[in-house]
């Protein structure tokens, strides 16, 4: 900064700042005062220059001169800055300013306040030639300048003197400097200087105030400087300066850096924003009392003057604005003493008090804000209502509690004592702690014989691993709610006892029956219902039994005859031929009654095929004819679309036969018997069992006769169950019907209605088409039955029917080598077959079973063909031959030849030589 131009007059620059400046002497004398402090004299009427020159400061600031004069006094004696306040409404600053020796001589004094208002008007500078005429004047004029420099210097605000319409600076001081940062001023123009400031106006400003005289004044204006981060706020005047025509030479600029002002005053917004904010939001009232004291300092009322939404909601009234004696006139003397206290002396207090007027219990804290003079009170209080009456509420129940512990003490204790349950408390490592009368009387121990041992000692040897297991659960933490063992009686007898167990605290705490009674009842319930099965059993086997043997008597009746004429050298041919076919034929119905046997019971070694169940049904309803008679008409309603099962076809025939048959007698040979296939339908549930959703073939049999009389339906299938005469029906046949159903996977049912007909429902579930469904029905059939010498091993167990197959085969035409047990067998055969053709072997043997020794010999050797023989066996019934030919007893020779020619002929998978 270079020194200011002689031609500058530094009491135009003082008159002209725009704050309100004294300069004293060091005892306070006025030297001089600018034009605005002027105008805060005589109620704003601007005093002459001279009016206040010589006076002492005591008669400008009468009252005040105590704490000025001391200021003075620090200023000067310490010659730094010394700045008095009073209360907020206006403060001082005295700047000392030295001389050419170092010297304080006067003292700059700045008031700052709402009586200080920024200065404006034309302020006219003066050639310091024009009043100087002898050297005296111009030495003196020197001094004045010197002294006039370190005011400006001095002076807290930035100071500048623009010059011409370009604004070219003649003149900054230091602050000016401080703020706008080291750069090239005098004789540089302000866009020169401040190239930052293009369109943010000051140019413009400068240029108008030039151009116009008047001058602008503006308080915490924006200004972006180069270097800074963000704006500063500045207070700012441009005075224009004139010659002695009247005409604008330059600009005086003046002002104040108030950026760190205006960010507090923004902090402030903000925060009293915030604090209003959460002072609505908060769920605690809250208000702002201002007090009202009479002459003596003693609050007589006491107005609201703010408060937040919750005070309303937690006193249910507004009061907001009002004095207490408008609203409460009643109010007790204590609240005026109590906030007037906390006006008065500035300590807070917290207290909770039942508002009558209002009617409830709040938590009060109060504390003084704000200048002590404004009395003014800030209260927070909640609702503590609900709180106040749980805790009268726990005052009473604490009051009685004692009472009421004995009350349940007695009460417990009397169960304990009455209860004929066992109650009971023991530790983990297996002794009782305490135990009610009951056990006493339940067991025969006295109390101390049973705390004295460890449980166990009293529980029955065999539930002794038991009941250590659920003592290390309980030890786990597990509770056991269900827990049986037996407890020796002191007369040596058990008791059945169950348990309700739960740890807790590292005890056991157990409730105890005595189930000894109950288990008598169910063992004996058992014994009764085991005696009562037996009993059922006994009866359907000698049903069974009865019926079978009236059957099968029958039949070895024409046998036995048949063979006894048989015998007769002197017997024609046509008669023994006629005797033979008896004997084959009786063959047959014994092998058929068999087979329903096995068929009801779900044993019968199935043989299943995929085909197509509607072809079937036409041909059986084509057969139907002998069967039924010619009084009964057969109707067929079967969809072309073909529907293909997966079952046994024989069996399948022999249970529409069977319930045509039923069918007939129940029309008593003359009526309607209509045939029909639905597929693709699910299975209903049917006598108690679940259906299914699968698809299901339905064959139904309807037919026009007096239906069944509904205490029968759930009887019909059973065995040798018959509504029809003795002679005429060995009641199998229905029971093979639902035998072979089952099997199948499928179901039976029947629906009928009194004088309307029965329709029977056979079920069985679908399966995917084949490809051929002729493909490999040919049975070889127009073959010879004949061998022609090949070896057969025989592996069957009963020597009769082992002599009786090797002597067959042999008038048949094979070789035949017999073994008794498949062990044997597996040792001829060898590692490569012994040169073998086939292997004929019985399914029922002791050690290996047939099947079992077609599966090994698969292995071992895969080409090797292997031909069963079963009457029944329980694991062909619940599946099929597993692939293996199969020939069911009683057999022919013609079928065992057949089934022989057709595993060992031409085309045969044989096995390789």
């Amino acid at each position: 900064m270079s020194a200011l131009p002689p031609v500058l007059d530094y009491r135009s620059l003082f008159e002209s700042a725009p704050h309100p400046y004294l300069v004293l002497d060091p005892e306070g004398h006025v030297v001089a005062a600018n034009q605005a402090y002027r105008r805060t004299r005589r109620d704003g009427e601007e005093c002459g220059p001279d009016d206040l020159v010589g006076r002492h400061l005591r008669e400008l600031c009468p009252g005040e001169d105590a704490p000025l004069q001391a200021s003075i006094a620090r200023a000067v004696a310490t010659g730094r800055p010394d700045t008095v306040a009073e209360g907020g409404a206006w403060s001082v600053t005295h700047i000392p300013v030295r001389d050419a020796a170092g010297t304080v001589g006067v003292v700059l004094h700045h008031r700052t306040g709402p009586a200080a208002p920024p200065a404006s008007g034309a302020v006219t500078l003066q050639g310091a030639s024009s009043q100087v005429s002898s050297s005296q004047e111009t030495l003196a004029l020197q001094e004045a300048h010197q002294r006039q420099e370190q005011i400006f210097q001095q002076m807290p605000g930035f100071v500048a003197v623009l010059r011409g319409p370009a604004h070219v600076f003649e003149y900054v001081n230091d602050a000016y400097v401080t703020i706008a940062g080291e750069r090239d001023f005098v004789g540089h123009t302000v866009r020169e200087a401040f190239p930052e400031l293009v369109d943010q106006g000051f140019y413009e400003l400068l240029d108008t105030v030039y151009r116009t005289g008047r001058p602008f004044a503006a308080r915490a204006m924006p200004i972006l400087l180069a270097g800074d981060e963000a704006e500063r706020a500045i207070d700012l005047l441009y005075q224009p300066l004139r010659d002695g025509t009247g005409s604008v030479t330059g600009i005086f600029v003046g002002g104040y850096d108030v950026t760190e002002q205006v960010r507090s005053q923004a902090a402030l917004r903000d925060s009293e924003d915030r604090y209003r904010t959460l002072l609505e939001s908060i769920d605690v009232g809250f208000c702002i009392l201002e007090m009202k004291f009479d002459g003596a300092g003693r609050a007589v009322d006491y107005r609201i003057a703010e408060a937040n939404p919750a005070f309303a909601r937690q006193t249910g009234a507004d009061v907001a604005g009002l004095w207490v004696s408008e609203f409460a006139p009643d109010l007790e003397r204590h609240w005026f003493d109590t906030y007037g206290r906390v006006a008065l002396t500035g300590e807070p207090i917290h207290f909770e008090n039942q508002a009558d007027v209002f009617g409830r219990w709040f938590d009060v804290r109060a504390l003084r804000v704000g200048d002590p003079a404004l009395a003014r009170v800030a209260v927070f209080f909640s609702d503590i209502s609900d709180r106040k009456r749980m805790e009268e509420a726990l005052r009473v129940l604490n009051a009685s509690l004692e009472e009421q512990v004995a009350q349940r003490t007695a009460e417990r204790d009397q169960i304990w004592q009455a209860s004929t349950d066992l109650f009971c408390v023991a530790t983990l490592d297996g002794y009782f702690v305490s135990l009610n009368p009951a056990w006493t009387a339940l067991l025969g121990w006295s109390e101390g014989e049973l705390l004295a041992r460890p449980f166990l000692d009293f529980v029955h040897p065999d539930d002794g691993p038991a009941t250590v297991a659920a003592a290390a659960d309980l030890a786990r933490g597990k509770p056991l709610p269900t827990f049986e063992n037996r407890y020796r009686h002191r007369d040596g007898s058990h008791r059945w006892l169950s348990w309700n167990a739960v740890p807790r605290d590292g005890r056991i705490y157990a409730t105890v029956r005595d189930v000894t009674a109950l288990k008598a009842q169910s063992a004996a319930l058992a014994q009764a219902e085991e005696a009562l099965r037996q009993s059922q059993k006994m009866e359907a086997v000698g049903q069974l039994t009865g019926g079978v043997a009236h059957d099968f008597n029958n039949l070895l009746t024409i046998i036995r005859s048949s063979v006894d004429f048989l015998r007769r050298p002197e017997l024609p041919e046509a008669r023994k031929a006629r005797y033979l076919d008896a004997v084959s034929d009786t063959v047959d119905r014994a092998a058929k009654l068999t087979g329903q046997l096995l068929a009801f019971a779900r044993r019968q070694a199935l043989s299943p095929a995929v085909f197509d169940v509607g072809e079937k049904v036409r041909g059986v309803a084509d057969m139907l004819d002998t069967v039924t008679g010619a009084r009964v008409r057969v109707v067929v309603a079967v969809p072309d679309e073909p529907c293909f099962v997966r079952a046994d076809l024989s069996q399948f025939e022999t249970a529409l036969i069977n319930m045509a048959v039923n069918a007939r007698d129940a029309m008593e040979a003359e009526g309607t018997l209509t045939l029909s296939l639905t597929g693709s339908v699910p299975m209903p549930p049917i006598r108690g069992h679940a259906g299914s959703q699968n698809a299901f073939a339905a064959v139904s049999l309807t037919d026009t006769g007096p239906g069944v009389s509904p205490d029968l339906i759930g009887r019909i299938f059973e065995p040798f169950f018959t509504t029809k005469e003795v002679g005429k029906g060995t009641g199998l046949g229905l029971s093979q019907v639902f035998g072979f159903a089952k099997q199948s996977g499928g179901d039976v049912d029947v629906t009928s209605r009194p004088d309307g007909g029965a329709t029977f429902t056979l079920y069985l579930p679908e399966a995917p088409a084949i490809a051929d469904p002729g493909a490999g029905s040919a049975t070889g059939a127009s073959a010879s039955p004949m061998g022609a010498g090949e070896s057969v091993l025989v592996v069957e167990d009963n020597i009769e029917v082992g002599r009786f197959c090797t002597q067959i085969l042999q008038d048949l035409g094979y070789r035949t080598t017999w073994a008794t047990h498949a062990e044997e067998a597996l040792d001829r055969l060898g590692a490569d077959g012994a040169g073998f053709d086939v292997v004929f072997s019985d399914v029922v043997m002791p050690g290996m079973g047939g099947l079992a020794l077609a599966h090994e010999l698969r292995r071992r050797l895969p080409r090797l063909p292997v031909v069963l023989a079963s009457g029944y066996s329980h694991v062909l019934a619940q599946d099929d031959a597993h692939g293996f030919e199969l020939l069911h007893k009683p057999y022919s020779a013609e079928q065992l030849g057949q089934i022989l020619r057709r595993v060992t002929g031409p085309g045969s998978a044989r096995r390789a030589r």
